[in-house]
């Protein structure tokens, strides 16, 4: 981690809402997502959360060798969003604890706030993150 990850770092994304993105395609084989509204999926939507973090964090970290991993949400999701808009996610560092991060979160789609709440996440080296996740898997045969 570098010197310049400090709380107050902030990053905004922007990212237009593809059919893709809507809750029938969520889990396709799940029958009761395929009769939802196609709207902006709240799973889609953390990963959007998510992303944004990164790329505000990618600069501030020893990229690729450190990387962050998502460790806690609290979002909430109160409008319903269209394919065809734009959802601006807006996030900023309020708390670095040793490795472990947490932001402020937001999100608009040009109409409503659709989105307001925290993310935490934890920077990681990837050998050793990615070496341990081979050891489990390989304890599972």
């Amino acid at each position: 981690m570098r010197a310049t990850l400090q709380p107050g770092l902030t990053g905004e994304f922007e990212f237009v809402v593809p059919p893709t993105k809507t809750v029938p395609k969520l889990y396709p084989e799940a029958l009761e997502f395929q009769v939802m509204p196609e709207v902006f999926a709240t799973g889609f939507l953390v990963g959007l959360v998510e992303w944004t973090c990164i790329q505000a964090l990618r600069p501030h970290l020893d990229w690729p060798r450190e990387q962050s991993v998502g460790t806690h949400v609290d979002l909430s999701h109160t409008a319903a969003t269209p394919p065809g808009f734009t959802v601006t996610v807006r996030v900023r560092l309020d708390r670095v604890e040793g490795r472990k991060l947490r932001f402020s979160v937001e999100a608009h789609d040009g109409v409503d706030l659709i989105c307001r709440g925290f993310h935490e996440r934890f920077v990681i080296d990837a050998a050793t993150f990615n070496a341990k996740v081979a050891e489990k898997a390989a304890r599972r045969g």
